[in-house]
């Protein structure tokens, strides 16, 4: 891991703080380009399949990280049967796919991040943003991204912002324009802290998924 990387913490919008104090945003930048899924990660995934099975992904839900964001899902009005948390829709895959396939670095590196650890990750491509990241609400009429593929975010929606417009819905899409392609070279990783997931659990989900595209 390159020794100029640092953790950041995000902004988050003062009324949003004040209903959710313990809500916060943390992001990474990493020099990696998107690519095909390395060897190294296939075996990875592959071991990560022996070792994730039926009975775990049955209990998982009752784990103190997944239990938090299930909880947090509920807060904040999203239904967790209905709309997954990360952890729980890629035991859900595990399950009905038989392992964990690979698809791509990218993919595979956040795939391997919220498996180990419970905290979802996601990737960002950092040349698209406008200044730092933070949390807020979504306002009335603002688009998400930019350019042909922009589509509305729904209002009062707590969304990831840059300094121009919202750029993910938060568990949620990431918008068309900021998802990293191949003419991407630096990603911005980040992840979201809830009530009862420990700072150190982030960190950790965080440093993994930059450490596995590094080496991808």
């Amino acid at each position: 891991m390159s020794a100029a990387a640092e953790l950041e913490q995000g902004w988050v919008d003062r009324d949003l703080a004040l209903e959710l104090p313990e809500l916060a945003l943390f992001s990474l930048v990493v020099d990696a380009a998107p690519g095909r899924s390395s060897r190294g990660m296939r075996e990875r995934l592959r071991l990560l399949s022996d070792r994730f099975h039926g009975a775990r992904a049955v209990a998982l839900r009752r784990e103190p990280v997944p239990a938090a964001y299930r909880a947090f899902f509920r807060q904040v009005g999203m239904d967790p049967d209905a709309e997954r948390t990360p952890v729980e829709a890629a035991a859900i895959k595990r399950l009905m796919e038989g392992g964990f396939a690979p698809t791509n670095s990218v993919d595979d590196a956040l795939l391997l991040a919220v498996v180990e650890t419970g905290v979802p990750v996601w990737a960002l491509d950092d040349e698209r943003l406008d200044g730092p990241i933070g949390l807020r609400p979504a306002r009335p009429g603002e688009r998400m991204g930019e350019g042909e593929y922009a589509h509305d975010a729904p209002p009062g929606r707590i969304v990831v912002a840059d300094a121009r417009a919202p750029v993910a819905l938060l568990f949620g899409l990431i918008a068309q324009s900021h998802v990293p392609s191949k003419r991407t070279r630096r990603m911005r990783l980040f992840s979201v802290q809830v009530a009862g997931v420990p700072p150190i659990h982030v960190e950790e989900a965080l440093w993994l998924c930059a450490e596995a595209l590094e080496d991808g």
